[in-house]
């Protein structure tokens, strides 16, 4: 069985070590944001893929809920002191060297694609990652401060910097439009037999991957073998702040609210026990719903949140 991902942030993460559990090596494709990139002391820094290369080669911190394990911050602590400018981007030691090699190596010709590679073979992933683009691709967040001014901001600084504190507006991906899907993208995308849409946020992991130009038309395409699992449970998510940039691009904050969202893509859902009134309403969008326990704890419930999704489209 050959599946592709579509994965952004600490929901996919968890999920796609269930799926490799399932689907073993170079039969999982994830397919990852790269809207979150951002330049830190002159470092190329891809946040989403980091996060899926470390949650599948087991260096992750689950407690922390971002980066390596057993990670120190002596030298953001030091450039703090030095008063440098990117300081309040919190990388740390272990981490800058994933940066360092990724930096060198698109600096020096090679595309986002092969550095992605490389830094996954290093952490013995055998799933293939792939960013969405070799482009660059920017979520930028329309939003007014606490004194009515307006702002434009990338949403690393929305988020990291500013604490997610302004009311945000619009949610744009500045050079989405111009970008394309790096190679294998697509292909994994048509030869899949099942396309999962991970529980990451709609608006700033999946969004951008769709709003690559062929990429949201190649799932549509797919319709048929695509599932998704919700990252809303009851009143809000899991993980991360898309109950705060749902509501400013017309998505309801609820399961039932992003499936509504995802209605000409995918043709199953699974959801959240605690979500079990929201099945009829699911259903009335032609869309097949499986409800279980998504709170992915360990890796066994991964596991078996992925072969519930699996198992509505194979």
């Amino acid at each position: 069985m050959k599946v592709a991902a579509l994965a952004g942030g600490i929901g996919a993460g968890k999920l796609l070590r269930g799926l490799a559990l399932v689907v073993p090596g170079e039969d999982l494709t994830a397919i990852v944001n790269v809207a979150d990139d951002i330049s830190v002391h002159g470092l190329h820094v891809s946040p989403d893929p980091d996060s899926v290369i470390y949650w599948l080669g087991d260096v992750f911190d689950r407690e922390r809920g971002w980066g390596r394990r057993d990670e120190t911050f002596r030298a953001t602590s030091e450039l703090r002191e030095l008063g440098a400018d990117d300081a309040w981007f919190n990388l740390g030691d272990l981490d800058l060297a994933t940066h360092i090699v990724r930096t060198l190596m698109v600096s020096g010709g090679a595309t986002l694609s092969t550095a992605t590679a490389h830094i996954a073979a290093r952490f013995g992933v055998t799933t293939r990652v792939l960013p969405v683009t070799d482009d660059p691709v920017h979520t930028r967040i329309d939003a007014i401060d606490d004194t009515g001014a307006p702002l434009d901001l990338h949403f690393q600084e929305y988020w990291v910097r500013r604490g997610g504190a302004d009311d945000v507006r619009g949610v744009r991906y500045v050079g989405a439009e111009a970008a394309t899907p790096a190679p294998g993208v697509l292909e994994a995308i048509a030869g899949a037999d099942a396309i999962v849409v991970c529980p990451s946020n709609p608006v700033v992991s999946i969004g951008p991957i769709l709003a690559v130009p062929g990429v949201r038309a190649a799932v549509v395409a797919a319709r048929a073998r695509c599932v998704g699992v919700s990252g809303i449970v009851g009143a809000g998510p899991v993980s991360g702040m898309a109950d705060r940039l749902m509501p400013a691009v017309g998505i309801e904050v609820s399961a039932g609210g992003v499936a509504a969202h995802y209605r000409d893509l995918l043709t199953a859902w699974v959801i959240d026990q605690v979500d079990e009134a929201q099945v009829p309403a699911v259903a009335a969008l032609g869309i097949r719903t499986a409800v279980t326990d998504t709170i992915m704890i360990d890796d066994a419930r991964a596991q078996a949140v992925a072969e519930t999704a699996l198992g509505l489209v194979s």
